[in-house]
């Protein structure tokens, strides 16, 4: 086991380890509060492995996680921790995983079993996982068993553990529940809480929110990738639907992005993981759920697309990254009527968020030139450097046209699809933090006034006051996907469940097609003529 901490590059433990190790060797029941990140895998990894006898081949260790991917993710580091101890197996056992693997893994007598409350009970009921020989069992995250329902899942396991086994329940916070049952199933324990673990983050992780006005969600995203140097990222979004809308439409603008939630077959969600790790892709669209228990090293930001449902999402969310002692980024994106949330998230974190701008199109343009630059200064280092100058000197003579011509018609033609500098769209005014959201306008009436741009046309779209949009939102959405000056919107009415806007009748057809298919507060516009 020594071997394998200094392989690893293990030099100091973090608090929950420092504290948790001791009381768990001397086999002693535990109950750690610790945040996600703060390395409790190890805390209870190192000590309970080494108390295991890899001579007897039959489950003596058994660790229940919430989810498929912190048990895949808590199996493989206890696989890592257990390299040296020969004869010792490690197994996932969880639903969506092939019972056959699983089945043939038991029967030839793994010894730790990681896996999650739905499929053990399965598989004890049939009769595959026997828990005779059982030393210890160990609940992670138990808080958020139970908000996802698997509480009595976990009594009828504990119920059914040999009494001498060793216990150990690890939670970010503890509500009466997880007391309860720590009261009722352990002897004695030991009671760890690491200071500012309930519902705390990271100090390494900057959190920031940007107030959304103006331009739509996704181009704020994409300035925001854009200007800020990143590595991997996670970006949260409310439904499973949202996470296939919007990986189609960063991947659309170029990033090497894939989705992740609940209907996605295990072993693709598995791969897709993988690839994030690899560097085959750099971002990951994912619900809260599936990202459960996530630890990828290179997760450099973590995007709050959508809000959290409550504060110990956002907490878990923002987990991702920041891991290890790293640095992180968190971003929170806030409409006016989730300042009350975002409040909330301030007072149960201990902690202020920082409101953010959006970098200018004018610093974009500048980043953008920087870059092409020095694209084109690495550019004579290409292999085909000498036969392109050939060429060029045949083109120049052959069009009667001047080196400075004919490398402008190139540029040209090389930002035809998708130009080199942004155009400035106009950009509705965010809230101000801490002041009170304006007053709510009566929507249905009072259009903008409308200007002299020639013959307009009034078409409808398929968002409204229920979905929260306002004029800026549709302002902005329409400048940048349709390509129009602020002076070519005429006037905006917003009613309940849609809203009217006049525009040039003029559009061309690739316009129109922008603009349908364009999104607004997470809805298609699906612009169409009244």
């Amino acid at each position: 086991m020594l071997g394998a901490i200094a392989q690893l590059g293990f030099t100091t433990p973090s608090p929950i380890q420092e504290q948790s190790i001791p009381a768990l060797l001397e086999g002693r029941d535990l109950l750690g509060q610790a945040q996600t990140g703060t390395g409790k895998t190890a805390a209870f990894g190192l000590p309970l492995l080494a108390r295991l006898d890899p001579a007897l081949k039959a489950p003596q260790m058994l660790v229940l996680a919430p989810t498929r991917e912190l048990a895949i993710q808590v199996a493989a580091a206890l696989e890592t921790f257990a390299t040296g101890l020969k004869g010792l197996n490690v197994v996932p056992i969880y639903g969506g995983g092939g019972y056959r693997d699983q089945l043939k893994a038991l029967k030839n007598g793994a010894q730790v079993i990681v896996g999650t409350p739905g499929r053990v009970m399965d598989h004890m009921e049939r009769g595959s996982l026997r828990m005779d020989e059982l030393r210890c069992l160990v609940l992670d995250e138990a808080d958020e068993m139970l908000r996802m329902g698997f509480i009595d899942d976990v009594r009828w396991v504990l119920e059914r553990t040999p009494d001498a086994c060793q216990l150990a329940l690890f939670s970010a916070t503890m509500p009466a529940a997880i007391k309860t049952i720590a009261k009722k199933h352990l002897k004695n324990p030991e009671w760890i809480r690491v200071e500012g673990s309930s519902s705390s983050t990271g100090a390494n992780i900057r959190q920031r929110y940007w107030p959304v006005a103006g331009i739509n969600k996704l181009d704020a995203l994409c300035r925001i990738l854009e200007a800020e140097e990143h590595d991997g990222v996670i970006v949260f979004t409310r439904t499973k639907h949202a996470t296939l809308s919007l990986a189609d439409q960063l991947q659309a603008r170029g990033f090497r992005v894939e989705a992740l939630n609940g209907d996605i077959p295990q072993a693709q969600r598995e791969t897709t993981v993988a690839r994030l790790r690899d560097k085959r892709i750099d971002l990951l669209v994912a619900t809260d759920v599936v990202a459960r228990g996530l630890d990828v090293p290179r997760i450099t930001h973590v995007f709050n697309y959508d809000m959290p449902t409550d504060t110990e999402a956002y907490v878990h969310r923002i987990g991702r990254t920041g891991r290890a002692g790293r640095p992180g980024e968190a971003i929170l994106f806030v409409a006016r009527r989730e300042q009350g949330m975002l409040r909330g998230i301030e007072r149960a974190t201990g902690q202020r968020l920082d409101a953010m701008s959006l970098p200018s199109v004018d610093d974009l343009n500048k980043q953008r030139l920087s870059s092409f630059r020095e694209r084109l200064a690495k550019g004579l280092e290409h292999p085909e450097i000498d036969a392109n100058r050939a060429l060029v000197a045949e083109l120049t003579a052959d069009l009667s046209m001047s080196e400075a011509d004919l490398a402008a018609v190139l540029a040209s033609l090389l930002f035809q699809k998708e130009p080199l500098f942004l155009k400035a769209a106009p950009e509705g005014k965010p809230f101000q933090d801490g002041g009170k959201a304006p007053r709510k306008a009566d929507r249905s009436k009072g259009p903008k006034a409308a200007r002299d741009t020639g013959p307009m046309k009034i078409y409808r779209v398929e968002v409204g006051e229920t979905h929260g949009v306002r004029p800026g939102n549709l302002v902005g959405a329409i400048a940048n996907e349709g390509g129009l000056s602020s002076a070519q919107i005429g006037a905006i009415r917003i009613h309940s469940d849609h809203s009217t806007v006049q525009l040039p009748e003029g559009l061309s057809t690739r316009q129109l097609h922008q603009l349908r298919t364009a999104r607004v507060c997470q809805r298609a516009l699906g612009l169409e003529a009244v």
